[in-house]
C-alpha cells in the first residue's frame, strides 16, 4: 500500500524523478538500461529503486538474470495522475531529454535482445 508521504519523499529526489521519468517513458526498464541512461553507478541505482519500490511505486519482474521495474498496477489514481503529469513536464525538462536520448543509444539494450 502506498502511504503519501513515502510517494511525496520519492519525488523529492532528483535521481528518483529520473528513473520515474524514464519508466513513465518506456513503460518497464531494466536496471542496467536506468543507470547506462543516468550515467550513474549500479549500486546508486539499484538503491533509489529499492527505495521507490518498498514505497509501492514500482514492481519487479525477473526473467534470467535480468531484473525489469515498471509501475506498480496498484498505484492509487491521485498518484498515478500526479505521475502523469510529471511524465507530461518532464518532456520538456532538459535532464530528462538527456536521459531518454542516452537510452535511445544504449547498445544491446536488454528489450531489444532478450525478449
Amino acid at each position: 500500500m502506498l502511504h503519501e508521504q513515502a510517494f511525496f519523499n520519492v519525488l523529492s529526489d532528483e535521481t528518483r524523478r529520473r528513473l520515474l521519468a524514464l519508466i513513465l517513458r518506456e513503460g518497464e526498464l531494466c536496471v542496467c538500461e536506468l543507470f547506462y541512461a543516468l550515467e550513474a553507478s549500479q549500486p546508486k541505482v539499484s538503491r533509489h529503486l529499492a527505495v521507490m519500490r518498498e514505497a509501492g511505486l514500482l514492481s519487479v519482474r525477473r526473467e534470467g538474470t535480468w531484473v525489469f521495474y515498471r509501475l506498480d498496477a496498484r498505484l492509487p489514481q491521485w498518484a498515478a495522475d500526479i505521475l502523469g503529469l510529471m511524465a507530461q513536464g518532464g518532456a520538456r525538462v532538459p535532464l530528462f531529454q538527456r536521459d531518454a536520448q542516452r537510452l535511445a543509444v544504449m547498445p544491446e539494450r536488454p528489450m531489444t535482445c532478450c525478449r
